[in-house]
């Protein structure tokens, strides 16, 4: 049996009292059982001030976890927050471990992080929780394929850190305490444990009838759809260009690629478009993918929030809920920010099952086969997803 306490402080100036409300909400003398872990995500002042480190080291259990600009547990209004989830069992352990400094793509730094944290374990997990750095070498697609491969295709559920910075430069990892900028945390989980993944991207009468053929990409940069320039394939059907040529708005319309092979089709958001016309994505977007565009705004991102949290609602029996949403999801939301939180709370009131939501960089999460909707298939990284797991 696994068991999920919440807590949280909006305390970031006083550490002792912080600690101290976080200590009364969890009552952990006489609510753990034999094994815990700690999810914790934060706005970054509760770094500085102090605040993390004392409550990690006030903690009788290993805590992992990350900053953000946005989170919420059950009972929490306020904006600016630490939120922690503890998961608590008698018969599923838990394993927390950190790799070394990522200053490329280093297979082998993860492997080895990966390796020590499964030693401490000492049996095949169930499930992975990860905790990722937001890097300019490296993104979701390499952490998530690599752990895919090192792992033997573990599910691996998670989030890149952000921050309330415009350009996230004090996004941190968090691992028992200490703060982190390029390094990655993550938790293993062995035991009875069965996750089911549920997301909420964009809905069908979002997205343009029209479909492509990825015909040249590289990594992250996708150059041709049709053997046309991404930019005017962008503008045959139908979409604004300014006089450079460049596709106007072009943020508010990610890709819809669908690998292939059976799984769920997934979300690319557009960063940045280049001279050649060509699309800078959120993650990799393969040769021979087929290709459709949709547009995001803030009623479909509550809509896509509504229908992905029903559905893990109603999917079963189950203990808690952990999410991660797309900082591109709280953008969408403009002047009301809290929109998709209030959602959250109002979908989960009543129900009594502990919850946390947090503001992702990118999101870690299984996708299933499109015709199979009950077995595990394949890690995949996202961007302008809302992705759940029910543990």
């Amino acid at each position: 049996m696994l068991k999920a306490l919440t807590a949280y402080t909006s305390e970031i100036d006083d550490v002792e009292a912080a600690v101290s409300e976080i200590l009364a909400q969890l009552d952990v003398e006489n609510r753990l059982l034999a094994n815990s872990v700690g999810l914790l995500t934060c706005y970054g002042d509760f770094i500085e001030s102090g605040v993390v480190k004392a409550l990690c080291d006030a903690l009788p259990f290993e805590v992992a976890g990350s900053t953000t600009l946005g989170n919420v547990v059950p009972g929490a209004t306020e904006t600016m927050l630490l939120t922690l989830m503890v998961l608590t069992s008698d018969d599923v352990s838990f394993a927390v471990g950190l790799t070394e400094p990522f200053l490329s793509k280093d297979k082998a730094a993860l492997r080895k992080g990966y390796e020590s944290t499964l030693a401490k374990l000492g049996r095949r997990p169930s499930l992975i929780f990860s905790f990722v750095p937001l890097l300019m070498n490296a993104g979701g697609d390499f952490f998530v394929d690599a752990l895919t491969e090192i792992s033997g295709g573990v599910p691996n559920f998670g989030m890149l850190a952000v921050d309330h910075n415009s350009d996230y430069h004090e996004s941190r990892v968090i691992c028992n305490g200490e703060a982190h900028r390029e390094r990655y945390a993550l938790v293993l989980l062995a035991g009875d444990v069965e996750p089911g993944f549920f997301t909420g991207s964009i809905s069908a009468e979002k997205i343009f009838r029209e479909k492509g053929v990825v015909t040249a990409s590289s990594g992250n940069q996708l150059q041709t759809v049709n053997d046309k320039p991404v930019a005017e394939y962008l503008r045959g059907i139908g979409l604004i260009a300014d006089d450079n040529g460049m596709i106007v708005g072009i943020n508010s319309f990610p890709f819809i690629v669908d690998y292939n092979d059976g799984t769920m089709p997934i979300l690319r958001a557009i960063f940045a478009q280049t001279p050649e016309g060509y699309a800078v994505c959120g993650g990799d977007v393969p040769v021979g993918a087929t290709l459709s565009v949709g547009s995001m705004n803030a009623d479909e991102v509550i809509a896509t929030t509504t229908e992905a949290l029903s559905s893990a609602l109603a999917s079963r029996d189950f203990g808690c809920i952990l999410m991660f949403s797309c900082v591109g999801r709280y953008f969408a939301l403009g002047y009301e920010p809290m929109r998709e939180i209030e959602k959250v709370r109002e979908l989960m009131e009543g129900t009594g099952v502990p919850y946390q939501l947090t503001y992702s960089g990118g999101e870690l999460c299984p996708v299933y086969e499109t015709e199979k909707s009950d077995g595990f298939v394949t890690n995949r990284s996202h961007n302008n997803t809302l992705v759940v797991c029910v543990l």
